[in-house]
């Protein structure tokens, strides 16, 4: 995690929330999944509509064509409106070239675009492997804005369970994401933010970055507006799984696991298996 070193060391400091962006918008689906949409008030692209119902419900609301459906790995509650939403709108589907989808006319590998002149949309692939083993993100601009959509890679304050990668990919495909523009717009997948905040500030008792961030999250959730999009400057001061390198957190890890951990590999997969176990 090499790339990112240097940002990640800014700890403590209090970075800006991240405010909306205008023309990218939530769409809730099941209990807690957001489908991402991007619009000019025209037409619109979607990222892993796992529901179809919900994304034809604002199309018709805001009167939207869809052009394109963006997917960034195979799990169901991503992909499971898809075939409905070709269906109804004729929308064309780009997806991940090392995933198994249940429709995909364009597959992507690292280095390809996706682009859309009319919505000013224009996004670079990157293999993210971990979660999946095919996982990929969207990163680029929208306008001029800096944006990722990371599917279930990166979460606000966490990151996925390592279901088919290795805890080295999915440390890898972290940095990766870490290495990007601090202004970046984070667009995760799922509101777990409170819950992933909550371990956090047991790894990370004394960051005061974190604990306002989730004092402001708190208050967001309260009102029942999204915690997201996060930001790579907010994960860089927040997020245990961005800051393996930091004495703070690789104490943490090691108290917790009750052995040493030689590399942030390793404190890594500590602190996954402590997320995975903490209520």
């Amino acid at each position: 995690m090499d790339t990112g070193s240097q940002k990640m060391n800014k700890t403590h400091q209090q970075p800006d929330f991240v405010r909306p962006c205008p023309g990218i918008s939530p769409i809730p689906a099941f209990s807690d999944n957001y489908i991402w949409l991007i619009s000019n008030g025209r037409q619109a692209v979607v990222v892993d509509p796992g529901q179809a119902e919900p994304v034809m419900q604002v199309l018709k609301d805001q009167q939207l064509s869809l052009s394109a459906i963006l997917l960034t790995h195979h799990h169901q509650d991503h992909v499971g409106g898809v075939a409905e939403l070709v269906a109804q709108t004729g929308a064309k589907v780009w997806g991940p070239a090392g995933e198994i989808l249940p429709v995909c006319d364009t597959t992507l590998i690292e280095g390809d675009t996706f682009k859309d002149a009319a919505l000013q949309l224009n996004l670079s692939v990157l293999d993210i492997p971990g979660h999946t083993a095919g996982h990929i993100a969207f990163f680029g601009t929208f306008g001029t804005t800096p944006v990722l959509f990371c599917g279930d890679t990166l979460f606000a304050a966490g990151c996925g369970r390592v279901f088919e990668g290795t805890p080295a990919q999915m440390a890898a495909s972290l940095a990766k994401l870490a290495a990007l523009p601090v202004d970046s717009r984070v667009y995760c997948a799922h509101e777990y933010t409170l819950s992933n905040m909550r371990w956090a500030c047991a790894v990370e008792p004394g960051n005061t970055a974190l604990q306002h961030w989730h004092e402001h999250a708190s208050e967001q959730r309260r009102l029942n507006q999204p915690t997201l999009p996060s930001s790579i400057e907010l994960e860089l001061a927040c997020n245990p799984f961005l800051r393996a390198r930091q004495p703070s957190v690789v104490q943490a890890a090691t108290d917790w696991a009750q052995r040493e951990l030689t590399t942030p590999v390793e404190v890594f997969a500590a602190l996954r298996e402590w997320k995975n176990n903490f209520r």
